[in-house]
């Protein structure tokens, strides 16, 4: 099994810790995130593992190594100029098996990959997304208008939850085919251009614990987390 770690990315929401810090390599416990994640995959199975690079890739791959201390052998390919979120995929396409995994690299979560994996094969979908559920709080009242502008319900401050995409995708190698190349390309356009072509876009629902260290209310959080339930995360 091989999987796509995206690791390229300047973490500018966690400033100023990655102005020196690339953010796959920020500290959870006594690990880097992406050492967490990459002692995930071994664990469920994945061998091979292609890093995508750009900030800071020399000491990222100082720092990872080629893999053997994880039971893998990494890869690096980096990126002159940014590519967005899945546009790296088409740089590496020639390394890339019928089905692979691709994540972020800087998720804490407790998310079984091979399951992830089995039920993108079973779907046959050219892209599976791992989703979680999320609340989202609007700190202010909230009016539904009707078609003249007249009040016909209100909430106070009401409570909205989402499925939204956690960063972890199952897929095979036709999701390339709607991927241009040189060119930036996030997951949100590889959706759209899926989702306009009616191909099939599946799920896999997660009810797990799931963490990005995008803010550094969310790194807080994911250190307290890890430190709580380390088992979790890195069973013996």
């Amino acid at each position: 099994m091989k999987a796509v770690v995206l690791a390229g990315g300047k973490g500018s929401r966690l400033r100023p810790y990655t102005a020196l810090i690339p953010k796959p390599l920020m500290p959870i416990g006594d690990h880097t995130i992406v050492e967490i994640l990459l002692r995930q995959l071994a664990r469920a199975g994945v061998t091979d593992v292609a890093m995508c690079v750009g900030h800071q890739a020399a000491l990222i791959e100082a720092v990872v190594g080629e893999g053997s201390r994880y039971g893998l052998r990494i890869s690096y390919q980096r990126e002159e100029t940014p590519l967005g979120t899945v546009g790296p995929l088409r740089v590496i396409e020639r390394d890339l098996p019928e089905r692979f995994l691709v994540m972020n690299g800087d998720i804490l979560s407790d998310l079984d990959f091979a399951a992830l994996h089995r039920t993108g094969e079973a779907a046959g979908a050219p892209l599976t997304v791992a989703v979680c559920e999320r609340a989202s709080k609007i700190d202010l009242g909230v009016l539904d208008l009707g078609p003249e502008g007249r009040v016909v319900g209100f909430r106070e401050k009401p409570t909205y939850t989402f499925w939204v995409s956690m960063g972890i995708y199952a897929m095979s190698r036709s999701v390339l085919d709607f991927i241009p190349e040189g060119r930036p390309f996030g997951f949100d356009n590889l959706m759209h251009a899926l989702l306009d072509a009616g191909e099939q876009v599946a799920t896999f629902p997660f009810r797990g614990h799931w963490l990005d260290i995008g803010r550094s209310d969310d790194f807080a959080e994911a250190q307290d987390e890890f430190e709580k339930n380390r088992q979790r995360y890195l069973p013996d």
